[in-house]
This record gives C-alpha cells, sequence and structure tokens, in this order.
C-alpha cells in the first residue's frame, strides 16, 4: 500500500524562485531526483522559455541553485543537471525522512506542482505538520490511496477483473463484437449469462471506483 499525492507549493517557497520570477515563460519538469548526491538534491529537468539563453543566465544567478550543467538540447529544450541548495527542505524531509518520492514536478511562475508517494498516510500527515510548523505553504490538491493491485484498487473480484480484461483482449468492446458472451462464458467454464453478469458489475465497479469517487472528492474542495 501506498498514499500518492498531488500538491501545490508556490514559487516564492520553492527552488528556483528568483528564476520564475526572473523568467516568466519559464517551465521546470523535474524528470527525476538524486537524493545521494553529495551536493544535496540534484534533479534533472527539461526546460523551456521564449529565451533559453536568457532561462540560462537566470539560472546561473539563483541563489537557489549549486552546480549547473547543460546535457541536452533538443527542439527548443533543454535537460539540466543541477543541484538545488535552497527552498527545497520540504522536499528534502519527504525524500530522506519520510521515504517519500517524487513522482513528478514542474515549476512555472504561478507555482510547483507535485506529485508525492508516500509509504503510506501517515507519513503524509507528518510531512503536512512539518510544513505547517515551519510556515510553508503546502496546499494538497487530491490524495489516492494506492491499493496492492489494479485489481483491488478499483473494487473488482478476480473473476469480474480476467473477464473484463479477456472481453477487452478478445474485441468484446469493438463493433462488430470480436467475441460474445458465451464464448468468454466458455473460456471461463460459467454460462453465457453468468459471464454477462461479471461484466455488468465489474462495469458497476469500475464506474464508481473510478468516476464518481473522484467526482465526489472534487466537490467537496
Amino acid at each position: 500500500m501506498g498514499t500518492m499525492t498531488e500538491v501545490r507549493i508556490p514559487a516564492a517557497e520553492f527552488a528556483l524562485q528568483q528564476t520564475l520570477s526572473d523568467v516568466p515563460s519559464a517551465t521546470v519538469t523535474v524528470h527525476r531526483v538524486e537524493t545521494d548526491a553529495p551536493d544535496g538534491l540534484v534533479p534533472f529537468c527539461w526546460v523551456t522559455a521564449d529565451d533559453l539563453d536568457t532561462l540560462h543566465g537566470s539560472f546561473e544567478a539563483d541563489g537557489s541553485v549549486g552546480g549547473l550543467r547543460q546535457l541536452s538540447e533538443v527542439d527548443e529544450e533543454r535537460l539540466y543537471r543541477m543541484s538545488w541548495v535552497g527552498g527545497v527542505d520540504l522536499v528534502g524531509r519527504v525524500l530522506r525522512e519520510e521515504d517519500g518520492t517524487v513522482l513528478s514536478a514542474t515549476g512555472t511562475g504561478d507555482g510547483w506542482r507535485l506529485r508525492l508517494l508516500f509509504p503510506d498516510e501517515t507519513a503524509l500527515r507528518r510531512t503536512q505538520v512539518f510544513a505547517d510548523h515551519e510556515g510553508w505553504t503546502m496546499e494538497v490538491e487530491a490524495v489516492y490511496e494506492l491499493a496492492e493491485t489494479p485489481r483491488e484498487r478499483y473494487g473488482l473480484t478476480k473473476p469480474q477483473h480476467d473477464t473484463l480484461v479477456s472481453a477487452y483482449e478478445h474485441g468484446y468492446y469493438d463493433f462488430p463484437h470480436g467475441v460474445t458472451t458465451a464464448e468468454l462464458g466458455a473460456e471461463f467454464d460459467v454460462t453465457a449469462q453468468a459471464a454477462a453478469d461479471r461484466l455488468r458489475r465489474g462495469h458497476g465497479n469500475l464506474v464508481e471506483e473510478a468516476l464518481l469517487t473522484t467526482h465526489l472528492a472534487d466537490a467537496d474542495r
């Protein structure tokens, strides 16, 4: 099990605050982060901006950036390896104290959006308490509890899961159908009606868990 969360952090409270203020067109997308480097947190970042040379100069002048190295440039987008030496205490805690993972991070002048994976919800709560205590803004926009398997995540029984997967793989959802419920039933040694019932109940569980749960969560915010 694990807990994934989507959070928003103001640009002024995170790394590259000066760069994102000076170059409003800049977008920084973190590809991955090294946590055991001797010079602190070391992200590999793809960056875009109206003027990449101006952006490079802003990186060099940014007090939150230590080492900076351009690795490549492709289609008006550059890949950098840089060390973040300021504005990353919160993320540092997530990675080092809570054994968390940065799944994705994107920064613009409007702020940073991060997807973080924690071992459990308790680790997320500790991080929120830490942020509040330090006076940092960490707006939690969504929280997902990760099931051990996709089947469990969407509330499917094993027969429902297996029948849905087989139906998809054999073209049941194509037009015309690539397989009938009778053929699906024969595969699992059940009647056509039983196969149809598995599909119907499986569809209901998928809608409830994947769509209605998200809709209700959005309505509560």
